[in-house]
């Protein structure tokens, strides 16, 4: 995947979720940033399998 096809989203935590996602991040062998972009895929996954595909032509 090229840079330019990535997308950039600024979150907002606070320091302990911050501290504690990077414990995890550390724990997986991951980044933190690679562990939000696990825990996001996982999160579209669990819900593609009870409510199918999501289909992105169609608006939201």
């Amino acid at each position: 995947m090229a840079t330019k096809d990535v997308k950039h989203i600024g979150l907002r935590v606070s320091p302990e979720v911050h501290n504690k996602l990077r414990y995890l991040a550390t724990y997986e062998g991951r980044t933190i940033n690679g562990q939000v972009q696990y825990l996001i895929l996982q999160c579209i996954r669990d819900f593609e399998k009870e409510h199918g595909p999501i289909d992105l032509e169609e608006p939201s």
